[in-house]
């Protein structure tokens, strides 16, 4: 089923949009709250979170793009997860690898000025993710977004883990630069 037609279908609030949706999604969601929690069953609970959020928020959300949608819900959810769990274990919260990489670049919203700054932020990274290669932009969001490996983004890519090291070094140094041109302290 196409995803104009799921959404329909929870804008009619008809409960077969959640089984459309996990028919359809599942796997992928599973993988993105499996790359950021590194545990099956948070992962499961994650998912299963993430169909409840979409039913409760579409509608009035209305993504235009229903797995980038879940994906963004499953993430919020999986870095929640993590977090609660890792404060739970060790006393304090560690920002999964993916994001310690980025942390000279980004920091955490404080205030809800720095929540309204974080959508500027974001669509500054999607402008500046365009002006790269495609396949640069592709790897930048599996690691950044997705929070999958330097081994996994390797294999898939048919690189070196040591080439992808490199390549997602390079990137974030730019992003740096395109960032402080916009005016962002970084």
């Amino acid at each position: 089923m196409d995803d104009s037609r799921i959404i329909a279908l929870y804008f009619d609030r008809d409960e077969t949009a959640v089984a459309a949706t996990v028919e359809k999604y599942d796997r992928y969601c599973r993988t993105v709250a499996q790359n950021i929690l590194g545990s099956y069953e948070d992962a499961e609970e994650c998912v299963n979170d993430t169909w409840l959020r979409a039913w409760n928020s579409i509608p009035p959300a209305h993504p235009d793009s229903l797995r980038a949608y879940l994906a963004k819900i499953t993430r919020r959810l999986a870095l929640d997860r993590l977090e609660k769990n890792t404060a739970d274990k060790r006393g304090g919260y560690e920002s999964p690898a993916p994001l310690e990489e980025l942390s000279d670049i980004l920091s955490a919203p404080d205030t809800p000025d720095d929540d309204l700054n974080a959508a500027d932020l974001a669509s500054d990274i999607d402008r500046f993710l365009r002006t790269q290669p495609t396949r640069t932009a592709d790897i930048f969001v599996l690691r950044y977004f997705h929070g999958e490996s330097i081994d996994t983004l390797a294999a898939r890519c048919d690189l070196r883990p040591n080439a992808v090291s490199a390549l997602l070094s390079r990137t974030r140094k730019k992003l740096k630069k395109y960032l402080m041109g916009k005016g962002y302290s970084v």
